[in-house]
């Protein structure tokens, strides 16, 4: 199984062309943004071919979730990406609502051959183990992108309490949003400072189970995006608004030490 590296524009300043040529320096595969403006659409597709990026193109559903959901996966489709992140209904719709939801949304990435990761995100349907783990029993080809960060931060613990929902959603993940959450929060302020060492082996567990999970189903391609954020994700120093830590140099570090992860955990394989 070949990994995918691919780098959030999320928080990143500069135009276009210094981004791109930021997280190639970096090392990364590709980028995961949101779909290009329409005039800046020419520019993204040539900076992609320039430096032989993957994608992973993210789409949000709107007040017409159905409708907002179709208009998206037509819009990223156009560019080929390697996966699809949504960003899918809302936490207080009806149950019976998000079952349909994601009854509708399956039947239509069938149609449109496209790879798709619900995520699970607050303030979407998937904010929580229990509900998710509903809709991927009753939904067979329902997949996710994994962001247990927002969990973690939903159920006030590192899920000791939910394992068999969290198990169940690693072997449904074909997209990873690497961030280390922690019982008060969605974002540690530095996944490499030894305060955070227990949140960090917690979520590099659930990574390489959703690895294996992957090589093991027979998958050539697995993607994974280090995605940490800035203010208000990370914290910042009180009446100064300055960032505790360095956006970019926390998630190349996270991206580095995953990769480093796996490549002993395959060698031993």
């Amino acid at each position: 199984m070949e990994m995918k590296w691919l780098k959030s524009v999320w928080g990143m300043g500069g135009s276009m062309e210094e981004q791109f040529a930021a997280i190639a320096e970096a090392g990364y595969d590709g980028i995961e943004s949101p779909l290009p403006l329409e005039k800046d659409e020419q520019l993204f597709r040539s900076l992609l071919e320039a430096y032989n990026f993957k994608y992973a193109a993210m789409i949000f559903t709107g007040d017409d979730h159905l409708a907002t959901f179709r208009y998206g996966l037509e819009a990223a489709a156009r560019f080929d990406p390697l996966v699809i992140v949504a960003h899918s209904a809302k936490d207080a719709m009806p149950y019976e609502e998000q079952l349909h939801f994601y009854k509708e949304a399956v039947r239509m990435e069938r149609y449109y051959g496209i790879s798709v990761g619900h995520e699970t995100h607050r303030g979407r349907a998937m904010f929580t183990p229990w509900v998710t783990s509903k809709l991927l029993q009753e939904v067979e080809d329902l997949r996710i992108t994994a962001d247990f960060s927002h969990w973690c931060c939903v159920c006030e613990s590192l899920l000791e309490h939910h394992h068999q929902a969290v198990q169940l959603a690693c072997q449904r993940t074909i997209h990873i949003h690497g961030r280390v959450g922690h019982a008060q929060g969605p974002q540690v302020p530095d996944p490499s400072a030894p305060e955070y060492a227990n949140e960090l082996q917690v979520h590099l567990g659930w990574w390489m189970e959703i690895l294996s999970e992957r090589r093991s189903e027979g998958a050539s391609i697995m993607t994974f995006t280090p995605e940490f954020g800035p203010s208000p994700y990370m914290p910042t120093i009180p009446h100064t608004k300055q960032p505790v830590a360095d956006l970019f140099h926390i998630c190349r570090w996270t991206k580095d030490h995953v990769r480093q992860v796996w490549n002993q955990l395959s060698e031993r394989v």
